[in-house]
């Protein structure tokens, strides 16, 4: 699994400077910090990459395809790799932190959180060395009708058919953002509307299901562009979620998205969800900080969020309980345990989860506003919070002071992220990626998801080394050739004799 984060970004007092220059500017003074301001060579590899193939079985050409889908041409744009195994670059107008790939949801946690520090210093870096005040924020919304994404990513089997994961997918997509919302002040795509919803994603979904992530956005995205060995494996694109800053709001996120994910593969949900309007439903619920909209399954049943919620979590638990020989790993527990008290506490009254949930913590810090100041909805002041929760300067971001006074709760510490920062996860193939970096940076010419390749001298080609297996590359597996490899040759030397 892991997390794509396109981040918002402002220069205050100048709305006209081109964000597409400014984000460049961002991640290139990135560079400068992580290698001593000499430019990285390595160059980001397209040649693997099919954004227009469909799950369902075509591919959309090139000239029917919105520009924003061609992500696999080089626009001559900021792109690195970290020596983390992460991508930092610029996604149409935002800098975008793409974590390396990791086998647990706390690993997810962990490499985003080193991503958001990395965002932070990249900003001060270029306000430091440029011209203007960057201001970077983790958040999906301008409040004026744009949206930008944070995507999630996670391996499945190929032979899990496709409808099967849209029917018993959606109606978990729709109702969990009782706990992964971030919040917003405003309703509609502009948030010209007087309220507070749950999800600052929710209202930009028009379809229920598609190949788009820009326009006409769907609540199942169809991309499949694996990554990995296609005959085996599939990446289910998933752009419903919203950027949350609440540690313990991410980490539920990828754990029951992942277990759900399980249950679809073991076709052991049981009880059919499906929804008879699934888009409206995905807009009523964000708008009910209630929790108490009922929402109407196709079979003419009505239930709450938080009751289907809780009957996905009932199914993952037997599915657990039935597959743990000898017992059940402490992550999957923790995970299972989270869910059920997370569901309990919303029911019972939001404001138990504020340390777990970011939009109850948001509307916390809102609702005091609005009682001191005698604030409608409606208020500018309210809209500037809600920014302002996001905001990565540890000094000003709302969400960053709840979390150092101990009111949001926190899964990783300092130590552990800034060892993130700059290493990869042992236990994917993020680790010869970044270690690959780290050792032999000069050596490598570019690299993907699913390659590294290097420019050898006294070699007329460069020499691609595939990594398909997502699994395979780890510490383990080729951490003793990497430590006897001083040069790239040498480690291609290794490699040719396995």
């Amino acid at each position: 699994m892991g997390i794509e984060t396109e981040y918002g970004i402002s220069v205050p007092g100048h709305p006209h400077v081109n964000a597409m220059a400014t984000s460049s500017q961002v991640v290139l003074a990135y560079n400068g910090i992580a290698v001593g301001d000499r430019r990285g060579r390595a160059r980001w590899d397209f040649d693997d990459e099919h954004p227009l193939r469909d799950a369902r079985g075509y591919d959309l050409s090139r000239a029917e395809a919105d520009p924003t889908q061609l992500t696999d041409e080089d626009l001559g744009l900021a792109n690195l790799i970290l020596t983390n195994g992460a991508r930092l670059y610029v996604d149409h107008a935002h800098p975008e932190y793409s974590s390396p790939e990791v086998t647990n949801p706390r690993d997810a946690v962990l490499w985003d959180r080193a991503g958001q520090e990395i965002m932070a210093e990249a900003a001060a870096a270029a306000t430091r060395d440029g011209p203007f005040t960057i201001q970077l924020y983790k958040n999906n919304t301008d409040n004026k009708g744009a949206s930008y994404g944070t995507h999630e990513n996670y391996l499945m089997r190929r032979g899990t058919p496709f409808s099967s994961i849209v029917r018993d997918l959606t109606p978990f997509f729709v109702t969990r953002q009782v706990f992964t919302g971030a919040g917003r002040v405003g309703l509609g795509q502009d948030g010209r509307g007087q309220g507070f919803q749950l999800s600052q994603r929710a209202d930009f979904f028009e379809v229920e299901v598609g190949l788009e992530t820009t326009l006409k956005r769907p609540i199942i995205n169809t991309r499949d562009e694996p990554h990995a060995d296609p005959e085996r494996y599939r990446r289910l694109h998933v752009i419903v979620g919203d950027a949350n800053l609440c540690e313990a709001a991410t980490y539920l996120k990828m754990g029951t998205t992942s277990l759900v994910l399980a249950l679809i593969e073991a076709e052991a949900l049981g009880d059919d969800l499906t929804l008879a309007d699934p888009v409206r439903e995905m807009h009523e619920v964000s708008h009910d900080p209630t929790l108490s909209h009922r929402l109407r399954l196709r079979d003419g049943r009505a239930m709450t969020a938080l009751e289907i919620q809780r009957a996905y979590l009932d199914a993952a638990a037997r599915l657990v309980e039935a597959q743990a020989v000898p017992g059940t790993d402490p992550q999957t527990a923790d995970v299972l345990a989270r869910w059920a008290a997370v569901l309990d506490d919303l029911g019972e009254d939001p404001r138990r989860a504020a340390d777990r949930v970011d939009w109850v913590a948001k509307l916390g810090l809102l609702e005091g506003y609005r009682r001191r100041d005698g604030l409608d909805w409606g208020a500018a002041r309210l809209e500037l919070v809600d920014l302002q929760y996001s905001d990565l300067r540890p000094d000003r971001g709302l969400a960053a002071r709840l979390e150092a006074g101990g009111r949001l709760e926190r899964l990783t510490s300092a130590e552990e992220v800034a060892h993130a920062k700059v290493h990869p996860p042992v236990d994917t193939r993020a680790y010869f990626r970044g270690e690959c970096l780290r050792r032999y940076g000069d050596a490598v010419a570019a690299a993907s998801w699913d390659s590294v390749i290097f420019d050898i001298p006294g070699h007329d080609a460069l020499q691609r080394v595939p990594t398909l297996e997502p699994v395979r590359g780890t510490r383990d597996h080729v951490g003793h050739l990497l430590d006897s490899s001083a040069t790239a040759a040498e480690l291609l030397d290794a490699l040719r004799e396995r």
